[in-house]
């Protein structure tokens, strides 16, 4: 297929009448239009105004879409303990499978084509089975709680850590290995050292299997994990061998300078959520310090209770605008920074290889948008537009792997208006609505 338009490669790579084309699940020419029907005349064609590299949800929990209003205006903890894992700890299978549906059908409607995915306690297989359905991207893992959690909730490490074994076996690496595994301690609040470090073994078991979870997001967290281990959040995690390169730890909003030290010389992957975190009152994470000592940093929506939308333009929007107000500088986070934040540094904190730019070779992650319309005129600048001013209702066509899972307004896999309609449901019957 040839998709044309302004096609924006990377950050730093824009093409004014360009190409993308793509065979199979591969990417094979980005270049001028007019080479690429010379070289490709026999393709199908699709035309945008804007075309860009499918962006990366490196931080979602797409099982609390049920949640999405219910807990507006409360801190983290409150948040978490009275609001959200109740709701969690209240679904079934047929509820998560249908919520995790209700997540990747925004995620793909808005431009995400990848997400980092930190499912609950309980039928994590579910969700697995709706991001294969759905034909998203995904890395996924099923949330581990054996200390301290709510009944529905806290379950023996032993046994969440075999249970995790065998979704391992069965969905790492499904659907030609668009879906991989990670596995997901809560956060240290909630985990015990034993699960930690069999955490550590199991990911070191499995090729390819990465660790991701929450990290000093609030400081209410940070100083309950210093009284119980004697040591910061990071730090703690370092200790219990949760660092590395495989790992991925979501927020770092309240890190000192050793554990900054430690992510960076540990090549750990940070995920910022901006809103999320402004929602929440949880702070402002040192982003531009991230960056600058060379960590890698994506970006993440985090879940609906506590942003309310998976859109990840208005993350990118936040994230910048953060980062300006923070520093009183309005340089900070440019949006070349913070649309490779949403594309490369999210594919890589998410473990996927060969995605995140439009580049020859690459997986056929492919977006186009519209510009039609006051908001989105003029374009002078396609990255800053992406970023300040794009929203994911102006996506007309997501493609993953090479197949075209959504195109204006309908999905390919999926009855949209039938999963909104049993998400509804849901809803009203696990929040009394």
């Amino acid at each position: 297929m040839i998709v044309s338009g302004t096609v924006v490669a990377d950050a730093e790579t824009t093409v004014e009448d360009g190409a993308v084309v793509t065979d199979g699940a591969e990417i094979v020419f980005v270049g001028e239009r007019s080479e690429a029907a010379d070289r490709y005349p026999d393709h199908e064609r699709r035309s945008f105004d804007v075309v860009a590299p499918g962006l990366v949800g490196a931080h979602v929990h797409s099982i609390q879409t049920l949640g999405r209003g219910i807990a507006d205006d409360a801190p983290l903890l409150e948040w978490l303990e009275d609001h959200v894992l109740p709701l969690e700890a209240a679904m079934g299978p047929e509820a998560t499978r249908t919520a995790a549906t209700l997540g990747y059908l925004e995620c793909l409607g808005s431009g995400v084509t990848t997400v980092l995915d930190h499912l609950s306690v309980n039928h994590a297989a579910a969700a697995f089975e709706a991001a294969v359905e759905t034909g998203i991207r995904g890395r996924l893992g099923k949330v581990l709680m054996d200390y301290d959690a709510p009944d529905g909730l806290q379950e023996d490490a032993e046994e969440g850590l075999r249970e995790s074994e065998q979704l391992i076996e069965e969905y790492h690496g499904a659907a030609g290995g668009r879906i991989r595994y990670a596995v997901t301690p809560r956060f240290a609040v909630s985990c015990t050292e034993a699960c930690l470090r069999g955490t550590r073994e199991l990911a070191d078991s499995h090729d390819g299997v990465r660790v991701h979870t929450h990290a000093s997001e609030n400081r209410d967290e940070v100083a309950t994990v210093e009284e119980r281990t004697g040591r910061r959040n990071v730090a703690w995690l370092d200790e219990v061998g949760l660092t590395g390169p495989d790992v991925t730890l979501a927020h770092c909003v309240w890190t000192d300078e050793r554990e900054r030290e430690i992510i960076d010389e540990t090549d750990t992957r940070v995920v910022h959520c901006p809103s999320s975190n402004m929602k929440l009152a949880s702070g402002v994470a040192p982003v531009q310090d991230y960056l600058d000592r060379g960590v890698t940093v994506g970006l993440g929506n985090d879940g609906p209770p506590c942003n309310n939308t998976l859109d990840p333009f208005t993350e990118m929007r936040q994230a910048s605008l953060l980062a300006k107000v923070d520093g009183l500088d309005a340089t900070a986070l440019p949006a070349s920074t913070v649309f490779e934040m949403a594309t490369a540094g999210g594919a890589t904190a998410a473990g996927f290889e060969r995605v995140g730019a439009l580049r020859e070779g690459y997986r056929a992650d492919v977006i186009g948008l519209s510009t039609d319309g006051p908001r989105a005129t003029p374009v002078h600048d396609p990255v800053s537009h992406l970023v300040f001013a794009a929203h994911g209702d102006d996506v007309r066509f997501t493609m993953v792997d090479g197949d075209v899972v959504y195109h204006d307004g309908e999905f390919a896999a999926v009855d949209a208006d039938a999963v909104t309609s049993r998400a509804s449901e849901f809803a009203a019957e696990l929040t009394d609505g």
